[in-house]
Protein backbone atom coordinates (compact mmCIF):
# COMPACT_ATOMS: atom_id res chain seq x y z
CA UNK A 1 0.00 0.00 0.00
CA UNK A 2 1.11 3.57 -0.62
CA UNK A 3 1.45 6.03 2.25
CA UNK A 4 -1.75 7.84 1.35
CA UNK A 5 -3.72 4.62 0.93
CA UNK A 6 -2.92 3.98 4.59
CA UNK A 7 -3.72 7.57 5.59
CA UNK A 8 -7.06 7.52 3.78
CA UNK A 9 -8.05 4.26 5.47
CA UNK A 10 -7.25 5.80 8.86
CA UNK A 11 -9.35 8.86 7.99
CA UNK A 12 -12.25 6.72 6.82
CA UNK A 13 -12.13 4.75 10.07
CA UNK A 14 -12.10 7.89 12.22
CA UNK A 15 -15.06 9.35 10.33
CA UNK A 16 -16.98 6.08 10.44
CA UNK A 17 -16.27 5.61 14.16
CA UNK A 18 -17.49 9.14 14.93
CA UNK A 19 -20.73 8.61 13.06
CA UNK A 20 -21.64 5.52 15.09
CA UNK A 21 -23.01 7.94 17.68
CA UNK A 22 -22.75 11.17 15.68
CA UNK A 23 -22.44 13.29 18.83
CA UNK A 24 -19.89 16.06 19.24
CA UNK A 25 -19.12 15.04 22.84
CA UNK A 26 -18.44 11.38 22.08
CA UNK A 27 -15.13 10.39 23.74
CA UNK A 28 -12.45 9.36 21.28
CA UNK A 29 -11.36 5.72 21.33
CA UNK A 30 -8.21 5.77 19.22
CA UNK A 31 -7.44 2.18 18.12
CA UNK A 32 -3.83 2.84 17.06
CA UNK A 33 -0.65 2.56 19.09
CA UNK A 34 0.11 5.80 20.94
CA UNK A 35 3.51 6.24 19.29
CA UNK A 36 2.38 5.51 15.73
CA UNK A 37 1.72 7.97 12.93
CA UNK A 38 -1.68 6.35 12.48
CA UNK A 39 -2.60 7.38 16.04
CA UNK A 40 -1.89 11.03 15.22
CA UNK A 41 -3.75 10.80 11.91
CA UNK A 42 -6.81 9.25 13.55
CA UNK A 43 -6.84 11.96 16.23
CA UNK A 44 -6.38 14.64 13.56
CA UNK A 45 -9.34 13.39 11.56
CA UNK A 46 -11.47 12.97 14.69
CA UNK A 47 -10.85 16.62 15.57
CA UNK A 48 -11.75 17.61 11.99
CA UNK A 49 -14.93 15.54 12.14
CA UNK A 50 -16.11 17.03 15.43
CA UNK A 51 -15.34 20.50 14.12
CA UNK A 52 -17.29 19.80 10.92
CA UNK A 53 -20.38 19.24 13.06
CA UNK A 54 -19.65 22.22 15.30
CA UNK A 55 -19.57 24.36 12.16
CA UNK A 56 -22.96 22.93 11.14
CA UNK A 57 -24.45 23.73 14.54
CA UNK A 58 -23.23 27.31 14.69
CA UNK A 59 -24.89 28.09 11.35
CA UNK A 60 -28.37 27.43 12.74
CA UNK A 61 -30.12 30.80 12.15
CA UNK A 62 -32.21 30.26 15.30
CA UNK A 63 -29.33 29.41 17.62
CA UNK A 64 -29.33 31.01 21.04
CA UNK A 65 -26.57 33.69 21.10
CA UNK A 66 -25.14 32.28 24.34
CA UNK A 67 -24.89 28.85 22.74
CA UNK A 68 -23.36 30.38 19.62
CA UNK A 69 -20.63 32.08 21.66
CA UNK A 70 -19.88 28.82 23.47
CA UNK A 71 -19.64 27.00 20.13
CA UNK A 72 -17.38 29.72 18.70
CA UNK A 73 -15.01 29.36 21.64
CA UNK A 74 -15.01 25.60 21.16
CA UNK A 75 -14.26 25.96 17.44
CA UNK A 76 -11.35 28.27 18.29
CA UNK A 77 -9.91 25.65 20.66
CA UNK A 78 -10.44 22.96 18.04
CA UNK A 79 -8.57 25.00 15.44
CA UNK A 80 -5.64 25.37 17.81
CA UNK A 81 -5.68 21.63 18.59
CA UNK A 82 -5.74 20.90 14.86
CA UNK A 83 -2.76 23.19 14.23
CA UNK A 84 -0.81 21.68 17.11
CA UNK A 85 -1.46 18.19 15.76
CA UNK A 86 -0.36 19.09 12.24
CA UNK A 87 2.89 20.34 13.73
CA UNK A 88 3.31 17.05 15.62
CA UNK A 89 2.86 15.14 12.36
CA UNK A 90 5.45 17.32 10.64
CA UNK A 91 7.83 16.65 13.54
CA UNK A 92 7.34 12.94 12.83
CA UNK A 93 8.38 13.47 9.21
CA UNK A 94 11.31 15.68 10.15
CA UNK A 95 12.60 12.87 12.36
CA UNK A 96 11.88 10.22 9.70
CA UNK A 97 13.86 12.10 7.07
CA UNK A 98 16.59 13.49 9.35
CA UNK A 99 19.29 11.23 7.87
CA UNK A 100 18.47 11.90 4.21
CA UNK A 101 21.28 13.45 2.20
CA UNK A 102 19.69 16.44 0.49
CA UNK A 103 20.80 16.86 -3.13
CA UNK A 104 22.44 20.16 -4.14
CA UNK A 105 19.57 21.01 -6.50
CA UNK A 106 16.82 19.99 -4.09
CA UNK A 107 13.82 22.29 -3.87
CA UNK A 108 11.32 23.08 -1.16
CA UNK A 109 7.60 22.41 -1.47
CA UNK A 110 4.93 25.07 -1.05
CA UNK A 111 3.64 23.29 2.04
CA UNK A 112 4.93 20.67 4.43
CA UNK A 113 3.77 17.04 4.24
CA UNK A 114 1.50 17.40 7.29
CA UNK A 115 -0.33 20.43 5.93
CA UNK A 116 -0.97 18.54 2.70
CA UNK A 117 -2.21 15.58 4.75
CA UNK A 118 -4.43 18.01 6.66
CA UNK A 119 -6.19 18.78 3.36
CA UNK A 120 -6.51 15.05 2.69
CA UNK A 121 -8.33 14.60 6.00
CA UNK A 122 -10.76 17.40 5.13
CA UNK A 123 -11.34 15.84 1.71
CA UNK A 124 -12.27 12.54 3.34
CA UNK A 125 -14.87 14.41 5.37
CA UNK A 126 -16.24 16.19 2.30
CA UNK A 127 -16.55 12.86 0.49
CA UNK A 128 -18.35 11.24 3.41
CA UNK A 129 -20.87 14.04 3.76
CA UNK A 130 -21.40 14.53 0.03
CA UNK A 131 -22.10 10.81 -0.22
CA UNK A 132 -24.72 11.28 2.51
CA UNK A 133 -26.38 13.85 0.25
CA UNK A 134 -26.31 11.45 -2.69
CA UNK A 135 -28.10 8.84 -0.58
CA UNK A 136 -30.84 11.14 0.74
CA UNK A 137 -34.39 9.85 0.27
CA UNK A 138 -36.03 13.23 0.89
CA UNK A 139 -34.16 15.21 -1.80
CA UNK A 140 -35.29 15.88 -5.35
CA UNK A 141 -33.59 14.51 -8.46
CA UNK A 142 -31.84 17.80 -9.27
CA UNK A 143 -30.21 17.92 -5.82
CA UNK A 144 -29.09 14.29 -6.07
CA UNK A 145 -27.60 14.80 -9.54
CA UNK A 146 -25.75 17.93 -8.45
CA UNK A 147 -24.30 16.10 -5.45
CA UNK A 148 -23.28 13.10 -7.56
CA UNK A 149 -21.31 15.45 -9.79
CA UNK A 150 -19.66 17.09 -6.80
CA UNK A 151 -18.85 13.70 -5.27
CA UNK A 152 -17.09 12.62 -8.46
CA UNK A 153 -14.99 15.80 -8.40
CA UNK A 154 -14.10 15.30 -4.72
CA UNK A 155 -12.99 11.73 -5.39
CA UNK A 156 -10.83 12.88 -8.30
CA UNK A 157 -9.36 15.59 -6.08
CA UNK A 158 -8.62 12.98 -3.39
CA UNK A 159 -6.85 10.79 -5.95
CA UNK A 160 -4.76 13.69 -7.26
CA UNK A 161 -3.85 15.00 -3.82
CA UNK A 162 -2.93 11.49 -2.65
CA UNK A 163 -0.64 11.07 -5.66
CA UNK A 164 0.99 14.45 -4.99
CA UNK A 165 1.60 13.64 -1.31
CA UNK A 166 3.08 10.24 -2.13
CA UNK A 167 5.36 11.91 -4.67
CA UNK A 168 6.38 14.59 -2.17
CA UNK A 169 7.27 12.00 0.48
CA UNK A 170 9.21 9.99 -2.11
CA UNK A 171 11.13 13.08 -3.23
CA UNK A 172 11.97 14.06 0.36
CA UNK A 173 13.12 10.51 1.12
CA UNK A 174 15.45 10.65 -1.91
CA UNK A 175 16.81 14.14 -1.29
CA UNK A 176 15.06 15.79 -4.23
CA UNK A 177 12.91 17.91 -1.94
CA UNK A 178 13.63 19.12 1.56
CA UNK A 179 11.21 20.14 4.25
CA UNK A 180 11.17 22.94 6.76
CA UNK A 181 8.44 23.73 9.23
CA UNK A 182 7.28 27.13 10.32
CA UNK A 183 5.26 26.99 13.51
CA UNK A 184 1.90 28.65 13.18
CA UNK A 185 2.11 31.90 15.08
CA UNK A 186 -1.56 32.66 15.57
CA UNK A 187 -1.42 36.08 17.12
CA UNK A 188 -5.09 36.21 18.10
CA UNK A 189 -4.60 33.26 20.47
CA UNK A 190 -1.72 34.93 22.31
CA UNK A 191 -2.53 37.45 25.08
CA UNK A 192 0.81 39.13 24.33
CA UNK A 193 0.04 39.81 20.64
CA UNK A 194 -3.75 40.24 20.46
CA UNK A 195 -4.43 43.95 21.18
CA UNK A 196 -7.94 43.22 22.43
CA UNK A 197 -6.34 41.08 25.15
CA UNK A 198 -3.17 42.97 26.04
CA UNK A 199 -4.90 46.37 26.17
CA UNK A 200 -7.36 45.19 28.82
Amino acid sequence: MTNTEIYNLVFEKAISDYHIKDQIDTPIDNPYDRDSLENRLYLKCWIDTVQWHLEDLIRDPHINPIDALSLKRRIDRSNQDRTDLVEQIDSYFLHQFSDVRVLPDATINTESPAWAIDRLSILALKIYHMNEQVERKDADVAHLEKCRGRLAILREQQKDLSTAIDQLLYDIAHGRKYMKTYRQMKMYNDPATNPVLYKK
